[in-house]
């Protein structure tokens, strides 16, 4: 101890040595914070990643709502650290908060149940929340490549899972959740961790775009191009769900005509090839030619799906401003559909849902959610958003259209609740807004 210690009253030399002890503390727990912050896109992705793995009928632990609110927390810290400009997008912000609101006054007037609010979350606030803070965060090159080696990596990951499921390859799939029967539903297909196939399939299909994106750019290439190619069409083949095989060959046939790439256009017909292949394979030599067949005959699921509509529309007419009350709509089904008897109704429509819950108001809120998605991807002005050959560029804009017509042809025919796929559309919806607000102060016209 030296004389200056020795003169220090007891409590000073406590603070002195408390003190370099707290700051150690204080250090070890900001440099895991600090790591976050100098990688939101991490952070982000990481989140995507939870979102991936927890469907909404899972219970445990909210591990979902826990990365979304530290993703929150670090995007909302690092714009206050480095003095970086909140913005609101204009376009999607306002019908679709309109929205949020009309869901919650919805959600509250039930009875509290997990599981209402976690349909709201994945339904209307994930979408909502990650829109905005994708576009604070893939702000830069290297946090868009990111994103696109992620969704390269989930397309490998679901279409490798898909094809094990189709080849009774099971002790290969993972998570094991997956094959448990009583989770969710369409355990007979290859429903992926969303554990339903129509989710899984409008994901692959997605993530398909993406990935003929990155071929176009050589991102994708050589020998990863030729699996993608081979292995996209017998994953699909694989959700044994008929809108998820008309979506994904109509965005086949509908791609070459708004791409400009020879390149994508090649890509797209030997897609076409490879599922025709595919299809011809499993018919004729195929153990499971007996199921693909069934699937398409069945006949079950389509007339209790016309039964779901022709009520749906005779309530929406009956209340067509406001629609009905939350409590109000299952026994009201019950009471009108008399040859089917499940435990729980569904709408098996997307917008048939919103047209009865909350009536021409709610509808004309997402309409004008999607109008403006739409508009997301065009160029009022002469101004390129990204440069040609990176991620989001001029020509990733003209298959924006086709990405979003997907989701919405495949919301005609379940209730899209799914929330890593709405988390999918409106994380890259916020990317082409924040891109277009960035465009347009600076004003950089093409030459």
């Amino acid at each position: 101890m030296n004389y200056r210690e020795l003169n220090m009253s007891p409590l000073a030399r406590l603070e002195a040595s408390v003190t370099p002890a707290i700051g150690h503390a204080i250090l070890a727990t900001a440099r895991p914070l600090q790591a976050f912050l100098a990688a939101p896109s991490a952070v982000f992705i990481t989140a995507l990643t939870v979102m991936l793995f927890r469907p909404p009928d899972l219970q445990f632990y909210s591990l979902d709502r826990v990365a979304l609110f530290v993703l929150i927390f670090v995007v909302l810290l690092r714009t206050f650290v480095v003095q970086q400009s909140p913005w609101i997008p204009g376009p999607v912000t306002l019908p679709m908060f309109g929205l949020v609101l009309l869901a919650l006054s919805s959600v509250l007037t039930e009875s509290y149940e997990a599981q209402n609010w976690s349909l709201f979350a994945a339904k209307w606030v994930v979408p909502f929340g990650l829109y905005h803070l994708a576009g604070l965060v893939f702000q830069d090159a290297n946090s868009v490549r990111r994103f696109e080696i992620f969704s390269i990596v989930v397309l490998a990951y679901l279409s490798l899972t898909a094809i094990f499921f189709l080849i009774d390859a099971r002790s290969l799939i993972f998570p094991r959740y997956i094959l448990d029967e009583s989770l969710g539903i369409h355990a007979d297909r290859a429903r992926g961790p969303f554990l339903q196939a129509v989710a899984n399939g409008v994901t692959l299909n997605l993530l398909g775009l993406i990935a003929l994106d990155s071929f176009r750019r050589r991102r994708l290439r050589g020998l990863l191009a030729l699996l993608f190619a081979a292995a996209l069409p017998v994953a699909i083949l694989a959700t044994k769900t008929r809108a998820v095989w008309a979506s994904f060959a109509g965005s086949l046939l509908v791609v070459p005509f708004v791409s400009s790439s020879s390149k994508v256009k090649s890509a797209c017909l030997w897609i076409l090839v490879a599922s025709g292949i595919c299809i011809t394979t499993f018919l004729v030599f195929g153990d499971t030619n007996t199921s693909l067949s069934d699937r398409l005959q069945e006949r079950g699921p389509v007339e209790f799906r016309m039964g779901m509509y022709a009520a749906g529309w005779e309530m929406f007419l009956d209340k067509p401003l406001l629609g009905w009350s939350a409590n109000s709509i299952q026994p009201e089904l019950a009471r009108r559909i008399s040859d089917f008897h499940p435990p729980y109704f569904l709408f098996h429509n997307t917008y048939l849902e919103i047209a009865v819950k909350h009536g021409l108001l709610g509808l004309a809120l997402y309409v004008w959610v999607f109008v403006d998605l739409f508009r997301l991807g065009g160029r009022r002005r002469r101004f390129m958003p990204s440069p040609d050959g990176s991620f989001l560029d001029a020509e990733f804009r003209r298959l924006w259209p086709v990405l979003v017509v997907v989701y919405l042809v495949n919301a005609s025919f379940v209730v899209m609740s799914c929330q890593f796929v709405n988390a999918l559309l409106f994380t890259i919806a916020g990317m082409l807004a924040s891109q277009n607000r960035r465009a347009n102060s600076n004003q950089t016209y093409l030459e």
